[in-house]
């Protein structure tokens, strides 16, 4: 369990990584090139804002509300799901045609809809349960990998696993609740934050490489 006392720092570089992922995914749509590009683009940098928007309000506003802050929480967690299908879009669209790409989408789409809905009505599930449905999303399009490498080039597919990888990690911290340094100011939930922040920046450089 987390302790009652929360770690200076909570939110705080989700905050200032909702900040940045405005202009990063407003530049990605500006500079995308074709129609299909910039709509994959747009889903994907939204994906991004509203993730680390929801951990931003969650994490750092002053509830005073129980009901409230249960579902600021729901929405904190649902919208790492809707993430992970929005990271996922803008690869299909770029590295699959026809039948392929619909497959993708349907698939990480359905499945980040199943797993927003766990957090939606179980909030209260154990951390465990939460990671080991992150993990289990965002590697379900596991068999793809080996296309992302012709598709999109050597450089953003091995970005875009690092990224994922990076994830994983962060997830699997997050359920152990460790590494916990600095408890009053930096606990293990900020290292799962910076973490993800870091997996976030790693995959937006594979977009990047790929789109523009």
């Amino acid at each position: 369990m987390e302790t009652t006392r929360v770690p200076r720092l909570r939110g705080v570089f989700h905050a200032y990584a909702f900040l940045a992922s405005l202009a990063a995914g407003a530049v990605l749509v500006v500079l995308a090139h074709g129609y299909l590009e910039r709509v994959a683009v747009w889903v994907y940098g939204m994906a991004l804002a509203a993730m680390f928007g929801a951990s931003a309000l969650y994490h750092r506003f002053p509830w005073r509300s129980t009901g409230a802050r249960l579902w600021a929480r729901r929405v904190d967690h649902a919208m790492i799901f809707v993430f992970i299908a929005g990271t996922y879009t803008p690869f299909a669209v770029l590295a699959f045609q026809g039948t392929e790409r619909v497959a993708v989408l349907v698939t990480v789409w359905g499945a980040a809809l199943v797993g927003t809905g766990l957090e939606l009505v179980w909030i209260e599930a154990p951390r465990w349960v939460s990671a080991a449905a992150y993990l289990a999303v965002g590697w379900v399009g596991v068999i793809t990998i080996p296309q992302l490498f012709p598709a999109l080039g050597v450089a953003p597919a091995v970005l875009a696993i690092v990224g994922g990888a990076l994830y994983s990690i962060g997830a699997v911290l997050y359920a152990a609740a460790w590494p916990n340094p600095f408890p009053s100011v930096l606990g293990f939930h900020e290292v799962f934050h910076l973490l993800v922040v870091a997996a976030a920046v790693t995959q937006y450089v594979a977009v990047s490489l790929v789109v523009l």
